[in-house]
């Protein structure tokens, strides 16, 4: 039977006061996703809203393209289910092997606080299923709690977008969190590579990556996981 892959993503577009407009990171959602589908995946799309997913503008420039945002420029199929994406609400954890969030400035917004997405992180790990989260994504986990009642993270390693990759592209004044603080104040082992180098982190069932180019890595890391 295949494994049923649940990707999760923000629905938010505006980068807070700034005018600009934000989404996912759209690598990191291509690159995941054709490493599902080439596994043969069932997988299933979800928004904090439901409906169409915002693309961060900025992820469709020619130097952020790559092979996979390639491909799905020319997948009718991914792009009409990028655009009627279930609600975050209507997600139950049993139904899934598996969750991966991909990033973007938008869930430093709307999925950095969001009940129905702690909720759901808590069920997956507590019931010994991955969870990986690249990017601005890792703020999923600011708020998330082990069966314990404490922080998931607290003494376990991540990483996530650092503050010298958010001063390169210049919103450090612009988004509510810095990726990295958040992680760090939660009690998690921080660290990093480079800026823009590919980095991921596993920590048991939880897995994340620093940037776009760890979005793929992160994916097989998942994938390797799920064929245990």
């Amino acid at each position: 039977m295949s494994k049923r892959l649940l990707m999760v993503m923000t629905s938010h577009d505006i980068m807070g006061d700034s005018g600009k407009k934000t989404g996912i990171w759209l690598e990191e959602f291509a690159s995941p996703y054709y490493a599902f589908v080439d596994e043969g995946y069932t997988i299933t799309l979800a928004s904090t809203l439901g409906g169409q997913v915002p693309i961060d503008p900025m992820s469709l420039e020619k130097d952020a393209l790559t092979d996979d945002t390639e491909r799905f420029s020319n997948d009718d199929l991914a792009s009409s289910a990028l655009a009627s994406t279930i609600a975050l609400e209507d997600v139950k954890a049993d139904e899934f092997d598996a969750v991966f969030y991909p990033g973007g400035h938008g869930p430093l917004w709307d999925l950095s606080d969001n009940v129905h997405s702690q909720t759901l992180i808590e069920d997956m790990l507590n019931t010994g299923k991955p969870v990986a989260a690249v990017c601005h994504a890792p703020i999923v986990l600011k708020n998330v709690k082990d069966s314990s009642g404490e922080p998931y993270i607290k003494g376990r390693a991540v990483t996530g977008f650092t503050n010298t990759e958010e001063d390169a592209v210049g919103l450090t004044d612009v988004v509510p969190y810095l990726v990295e603080d958040e992680l760090v104040k939660a009690g998690g082992e921080y660290s990093k590579k480079g800026d823009f180098e590919s980095y991921v982190v596993e920590a048991g069932r939880l897995i994340t990556g620093q940037n776009p180019p760890s979005s793929r890595p992160a994916a097989e890391a998942l994938i390797k996981q799920l064929a245990k």
